[in-house]
């Protein structure tokens, strides 16, 4: 049987040794940095992984090896994540409004779209729904 050529390529977006404190301590927007560090607490909580920078501006937790159904493309990824973006909060948490249109309901004042849920603030949101979907994103590692 033939051995399955892997895919595996290297991404721009790598994780980095730079301060996620730091990073967080930039944002000009006071709200934008408190709700940074709830996400954060949160995402911890779920995954056990202290807070990693990817790139110069995603907040990362844990690692896993992402194929792409499409492609078979490989790339070293981080298991759930967000950035703190000018216009949202991007939250990196493998969700689909189509498979999950109830839960995206209850949870609030969002966009989703690729796999990501855009908020513009916590307290447009249910934090216990996000909770719930960062542990499902989590325990899953794929599309829930």
């Amino acid at each position: 049987m033939p051995v399955k050529k892997t895919k595996l390529v290297t991404i721009k977006t790598q994780e980095t040794s730079a301060s996620v404190d730091s990073f967080i301590e930039k944002l000009s927007d006071a709200t934008k940095k408190s709700d940074c560090y709830a996400i954060i607490e949160m995402m911890k909580k779920a995954t056990k992984a202290e807070p990693k920078m990817w790139g110069s501006a995603i907040i990362g937790f844990g690692n896993m090896r992402y194929v792409s159904p499409k492609t078979g493309r490989e790339v070293d990824w981080l298991i759930i994540g967000f950035s703190p973006r000018k216009a949202n909060l991007s939250l990196y948490v493998k969700i689909h409004a189509n498979k999950n249109p109830e839960l995206i309901k209850k949870l609030g004042k969002c966009k989703t779209g690729g796999g990501c849920l855009y908020i513009n603030k916590l307290s447009d949101i249910d934090a216990g729904i996000l909770q719930e979907i960062i542990n499902e994103s989590v325990k899953t590692k794929s599309s829930i």
